[in-house]
């Protein structure tokens, strides 16, 4: 689908809702797309995306980078420690902040820098036990952990079970956001973005949608 598609569908889907089209970014996902599809996307005029791997990145975005300007990059999948350094640095926000060992780490390495992506806390809100995430019951602490770790949480990212309504998983993301002053909701992907942003998403993760079908990445 035209990249233009998926833009008019989000500024409907603000209008039936009230907000501003301002308030919803894009990520247009990427992962394991090949190159000519994703430059593809880039001459459509979008400039924010989605990957799921450092590895991946790194070998895919240094170069369009370079030949584009203003590109953002979200790491949307999980983020191991020992790749922490590399994805601070390559890495405009990541959603799929889930442990302290991790968020101590980021921690370190900010201090480091001197400066800090865009931080999600990934929440498991159907308590999925082959999902990353924390469980709704222990965001408050895991929000105030960070927070003493002086990591400014931007907000909270979730990925409904296949098996289930989404809206009702983003309705509990928005409620746990709204009761730790959090702004920013990650959620809403290529099936169910417009009902994500009328319960209030600022950010969707768009992918096949806008690319087709994914493309098996290399074994």
């Amino acid at each position: 689908m035209p990249l233009a598609d998926i833009q008019n569908r989000i500024e409907n889907a603000c209008q039936k809702a009230g907000r501003s089209v301002q308030d919803v970014k894009l990520i247009a996902v990427s992962k394991v797309q090949p190159n000519e599809r994703v430059e593809a996307v880039l001459a459509e005029g979008c400039r924010v995306f989605g990957e799921n791997r450092v590895q991946e990145a790194q070998g895919k975005w240094p170069d369009f980078k370079a030949q584009f300007a203003g590109v953002k990059l979200h790491l949307i999948g999980p983020l191991q420690s020992n790749k922490v350094k590399p994805a601070l640095e390559l890495f405009d926000a990541i959603h799929t902040l889930d442990r302290e060992k991790l968020a101590r780490r980021i921690a370190t390495e900010v201090q480091t820098r001197g400066a800090c992506p865009e931080l999600f806390i990934q929440v498991n809100t159907g308590e999925e036990p082959q999902k990353a995430g924390v469980l709704p019951a222990d965001v408050d602490e895991f929000v105030k952990a960070c927070r003493g770790f002086d990591l400014k949480i931007k907000g909270l990212m979730c990925i409904p079970p296949v098996t289930e309504e989404p809206s009702m998983h983003f309705a509990l993301l928005a409620k746990m956001a709204k009761r730790n002053g959090l702004s920013g909701l990650s959620m809403g992907m290529s099936s169910d973005f417009e009902s994500a942003i009328a319960l209030g998403a600022t950010h969707v993760r768009v992918g096949s949608a806008i690319f087709g079908d994914r493309v098996k990445a290399p074994e």
